[in-house]
């Protein structure tokens, strides 16, 4: 595994960085936009539009790098990201605070895309899992990290934003100097929308509730925090629990999803996050302890639960459909993320702050329920489930597409067993 992660580690070292950088500004939103008096509905469009600059830059990407190739994309994009981060502090209006999220998703996505296509091409089909794995543990990290990075300087001051835009910077001396050349990126034709129901209705359905909820803990968890009193030390400490339960609980979840029926376990996991977020709205704002536990498990169970759906929606496909599937998982998880902080923000403006935990304990329910009734209408095939690799939410289709490249190896090599024994 050290040989492994030696030849990578520049790229998973630069991504960590980009990821603090990005994480910092993600919360800083929240707490800044209090303190400047958006009102939570403001916020809530200004997180989305993040989404909604994710889902066209993961589309248009790919073709921009087949234009003008890798470096030159993840250069400008870079460029144009670190720019965008500086812009904040200097016009603290909503209208432009949406337009630079909306800038940001894009390039953000661009960048994935980029290093995504590098750190792949890096990888063999033997060791294509361990290096998505460490990928995504790297960017988990550098998610915590930046919730600590938070407490470094005044949220009200120009500091954070200029440090937030320093190690994005920073971030793509290792990637540049360490990424060979390479051909550009072909991302799959995805399979329709249609299609993709047709062979998974639990996974395509899943994956846009979960949309959702990823999109409002990402977006709106800062938002709540502030709406709720706390200041910067615990709504960045309330952030990085929520993905400090995202890393230390996929390792269980994935082992478990290898050994039982995978719906059961969608179940079981959205009841869980159902359940939690229940305990969080009734909990008060008074009660952080409890509310640091919750988000644990919360984030716990909705990261998980991505890499769960796309495992289960990988069971019901033949071995050459599954790199075509990762673009719908893609698009229909960027819709539900563009509508989940728009939702949340609403609610929060009728039920005050708690409604951030009410929108996430209904669309957590929301799966669980459907997730059983899927149940009730196709039976158990526990013999047709394949491995399970933890992916992000945050992933590009370029992680997603290898992903599914790495369970259709996995599939034939069992196959391949199969026969042989």
């Amino acid at each position: 595994m050290l040989q492994v992660l030696g030849g990578v580690w520049a790229l998973l070292l630069g991504m960590a960085l980009i990821m603090i950088g990005n994480g910092m500004q993600s919360t800083l939103m929240g707490v800044r936009g209090g303190i400047e008096g958006f009102s939570t509905f403001e916020l809530s469009v200004i997180t989305s539009g993040y989404f909604v600059g994710f889902l066209a830059g993961s589309r248009i990407a790919p073709r921009l790098i087949r234009h003008v190739g890798h470096v030159r994309v993840f250069a400008a994009l870079g460029s144009f990201m670190s720019a965008g981060l500086l812009l904040f502090p200097l016009i603290v209006e909503p209208w432009l605070w949406t337009l630079l999220r909306v800038g940001l998703g894009f390039c953000l996505s661009g960048v994935y895309v980029t290093a995504e296509s590098w750190l792949n091409n890096a990888a063999t089909n033997r060791t294509r899992g361990t290096v998505l794995s460490a990928y995504m543990i790297a960017q988990t990290l550098g998610m915590i990290a930046a919730q600590g990075a938070l407490n470094l300087a005044d949220a009200g001051g120009f500091v954070l934003f200029i440090l937030s835009s320093v190690l994005v910077s920073l971030s793509f001396a290792p990637i540049l100097l360490s990424a060979q050349p390479m051909p550009p990126t072909q991302i799959s034709k995805p399979m329709s929308l249609r299609q993709l129901y047709d062979r998974s209705p639990l996974g395509t359905v899943g994956t846009f509730l979960l949309g959702g909820v990823f999109a409002a803990q990402l977006g709106m968890a800062a938002v709540y925090g502030t709406a709720a009193g706390f200041g910067v030390r615990e709504v960045s400490t309330f952030v990085a629990a929520i993905f400090a339960g995202s890393m230390l609980l996929q390792l269980p979840i994935g082992w478990l999803s290898d050994r039982i029926d995978r719906r059961l376990l969608i179940l079981s996991v959205s009841a869980i996050g159902a359940v939690t977020c229940g305990l969080g709205f009734v909990a008060g704002e008074g009660a952080f302890g409890l509310l640091l536990a919750a988000a644990f498990v919360m984030g716990g169970m909705a990261s998980p639960l991505y890499s769960l759906l796309i495992a289960y929606t990988n069971d019901y496909l033949e071995v050459e459909d599954m790199p075509a599937a990762s673009g719908g998982l893609v698009f229909i998880y960027g819709l539900g993320a563009i509508v989940g902080p728009l939702a949340t923000g609403q609610i929060m403006q009728v039920v005050g702050p708690a409604g951030f935990w009410a929108f996430l304990g209904v669309v957590f329910a929301a799966i669980a329920v459907y997730a059983a009734w899927r149940m009730l209408r196709r039976p158990v095939t526990s013999d047709e489930a394949r491995a399970y690799l933890g992916v992000l939410p945050t992933a590009s289709p370029v992680a997603v597409e290898a992903a599914q490249e790495w369970y259709a190896e996995e599939a034939e090599r069992e196959a391949e067993d199969a026969a042989a024994s």
